[in-house]
């Protein structure tokens, strides 16, 4: 049988603090620019398009643009926001876990508190005009021999509605991001727990630690009516009869009008694809390279 070893107290390591900017930063730029911005393109096309199944979408964004047309918005946008958004969540969901499991609390409540405080921070923070300017990539109407490009978009933008327009949806953002990570972090660390079950201190294996990580990020997307309603408020698509002003509300009440309650987990299956590898990537990858981190600083 392999051996265990026992794992020494949390409360007795030093955070790592800044140094969770850059693995934060490196994390997520690595897992956008490998499938990251695949699973995000496909399920923001569904989202905006919900008459389109996930053949029909992957059909029309490789006609778009072949292989590149799954990368669209990466550069810069996506590495812009995967780096910056990276180092913030890293950062403030790690001292604040730490600090809740200082103060008492439990490693679930601590990874939920501390997660939930992440997604808020990095959307008010860095998330807002990338995350709009992604979508405008993906959802935006490319007319043949009109050169637009999504900066020119982002100006007439600008000049219509000023520094709000740039950051429209941003509160749908923040609400997503806020249960994304409050779920991903939280149930991960619940799943941690119950493969740990009586043996509170043994240390995980890799592998234990990465299906806590898929079950954290898997179940995470419960939270699927608010992305497409983040979705619906940044799109490009002028549908007939969408409302030219649109709020968190308003927004859910056209959808439900037009597509039901299904339209509100469109694009639910690649977002699970994303979340699962997502997660997998900053909890289970911010774990190992926390560690990995604060052994060299010894």
């Amino acid at each position: 049988m392999p051996t265990t070893t026992v794992e020494a107290n949390p409360l007795s390591k030093k955070p790592v603090s800044w140094t969770n900017i850059g693995l934060g930063a490196l994390i997520q730029t690595f897992e956008v620019s490998t499938l990251g911005q695949p699973f995000e393109v496909v399920k923001t096309h569904m989202a905006a398009h919900r008459q389109d199944t996930l053949p029909t979408s992957l059909k029309k964004i490789y006609q778009r643009g072949g292989i590149a047309g799954f990368y669209q918005g990466l550069i810069p946008w996506a590495w812009i926001e995967s780096s910056t958004k990276g180092g913030v969540l890293l950062f403030s969901s790690s001292e604040i876990e730490y600090h809740c499991r200082k103060l008492g609390a439990s490693p679930v409540l601590s990874g939920v508190i501390g997660g939930m405080c992440g997604g808020v921070f990095q959307a008010y923070t860095t998330m807002g005009f990338c995350t709009f300017m992604k979508t405008v990539e993906v959802t935006r109407q490319k007319n043949p021999g009109i050169s637009t490009s999504s900066l020119d978009i982002a100006y007439g933008i600008f000049k219509r509605e000023g520094i709000i327009g740039l950051n429209k949806g941003v509160s749908a953002v923040a609400l997503r991001q806020m249960t994304n990570w409050g779920s991903r972090f939280g149930i991960s660390r619940i799943t941690e727990s119950l493969i740990r079950n009586k043996d509170r201190n043994r240390d995980l294996t890799n592998a234990e630690k990465i299906m806590s990580s898929v079950v954290g990020g898997a179940l995470a997307c419960w939270n699927q009516p608010i992305e497409v309603i983040r979705v619906e408020l940044q799109s490009q698509v002028k549908a007939a009869g969408r409302p030219d002003k649109l709020n968190i509300w308003t927004a859910a009440k056209y959808i439900y009008e037009r597509n039901g309650l299904k339209g509100f987990y469109r694009g639910v299956t690649p977002r699970v694809g994303l979340s699962v590898y997502l997660t997998t990537c900053m909890v289970f990858g911010g774990d190992k390279l926390k560690e990995y981190v604060a052994q060299r600083q010894k």
